[in-house]
């Protein structure tokens, strides 16, 4: 029996072939993600608007963390912790560009996030990241950690 999904999934499939395009499989979007450098994190108040940041993370297992670090900030009552106190769905995109299409990607992760103002949670979390970047070594984060605890790894690639 033909239903309006299997011809709507139909036409996704052709219009993916059509632009070279295909989907990256949890183990290849997974890759992509932990060996990115940095990500942008998508939260969204209680009304549903939007807000976006970029950050630097690290990955353990199906747990994406970030830390509120010492880099300057305008304030430190921060829109994406608020976000995340009222909204604790979130989604962290990771991305590659090249003026060659072809070779263009993107991997994106769903999840639920948690805030770690102490704790061993925060302590694991500030670790993880302190072997990621060396710039945390001298200088860990001091503010708060926030896990996301991942739901979903989706990832497109030109080629």
């Amino acid at each position: 029996m033909i239903t309006a999904s299997v011809i709507v999934r139909a036409r996704v499939r052709s219009v993916r072939t059509s632009l070279g395009g295909m989907q990256l499989s949890e183990s290849e979007s997974r890759s992509r993600f932990t060996g990115a450098r940095a990500a942008t994190l998508a939260t969204a108040d209680a009304d549903g608007v939007p807000h976006l940041v970029p950050i630097t993370f690290a990955v353990d297992g199906d747990t994406v963390v970030f830390a509120i670090d010492d880099k300057p900030k305008t304030t430190t009552n921060l829109r994406r912790l608020r976000n995340i106190a009222s909204n604790p769905a979130v989604s962290v995109l990771v991305d590659h560009y090249e003026d060659d299409w072809r070779r263009l990607w993107w991997v994106r992760v769903d999840g639920t996030a948690t805030v770690h103002e102490d704790g061993p949670e925060r302590m694991a979390a500030v670790r993880s990241l302190s072997m990621r970047y060396p710039q945390y070594e001298d200088l860990p984060p001091r503010g708060p950690v926030v896990a996301i605890a991942v739901s979903a790894w989706r990832g497109w690639s030109a080629s």
